[in-house]
């Protein structure tokens, strides 16, 4: 079973776009004999995120941890009780595109470290966007690390201890720990025809 973890809090204005852009993902045709679970994990969520998710068929589970290291940990041990040996990760403010979780499958990898873009640059100016685009180039074996466009398999996960509790960086933190161990790593950002999209905030 692959086993999809999507953290939650107050994201009630973006969840249903995330949620329809991950079933998509799960339709592709190379997954056709895949079981793929979703769970999103909605964590001290005051707003409609929870029922939003219900709406949509999609299985979630409540927490309150204000805690985003801790939230991503409890899905995941959750799918891997379920029987989850690849682990995939996106963020609820996040539109993946329709082959993001089958391109993570076909590269057979301990892990694969996607790239991501705003898909807004409004709040922030033209400058701003050109000093982030000269530093963050979309090419093979870029060293970007983002739990919204990270996948790695059960064994590679339990091995590095998996996601510490850790309230930001949780993701590289990960990371560390799976070139610890000697995992193969993919740093890819062909992986995907267009990047993940990653909504900037208001």
């Amino acid at each position: 079973m692959i086993g999809i973890v999507i953290p939650a809090h107050n994201d009630e204005r973006y969840i249903s776009q995330c949620l329809e852009s991950v079933l998509l993902a799960v339709e592709h045709p190379s997954l056709k004999d895949q079981l793929v679970e979703i769970l999103v994990v909605v964590d001290d969520c005051s707003d409609r995120t929870e029922a939003m998710v219900a709406a949509m068929g999609v299985q979630s589970i409540g927490v309150s941890f204000q805690n985003v290291g801790k939230t991503r940990a409890v899905g995941a041990e959750q799918l891997l009780k379920a029987g989850a040996r690849w682990l995939a990760f996106t963020d609820a403010d996040t539109v993946v595109p329709p082959d993001w979780l089958a391109r993570q499958i076909e590269f057979d990898a301990d892990a694969v470290c996607g790239t991501v873009e705003v898909d807004s640059w409004r709040e922030y100016g033209e400058a701003v966007r050109t000093q982030y685009l000269a530093l963050y180039p979309f090419i093979e074996n870029h060293r970007h690390i983002h739990g919204a466009n990270l996948g790695l398999s059960a064994e590679a996960y339990q091995n590095a201890g998996g996601f510490k509790h850790l309230m930001a960086h949780e993701d590289v933190q990960l990371v560390a720990d799976l070139e610890r161990i000697g995992a193969r790593i993919v740093w890819t950002a062909t992986s995907l025809p267009i990047p993940t999209w990653v909504s900037s905030r208001p």
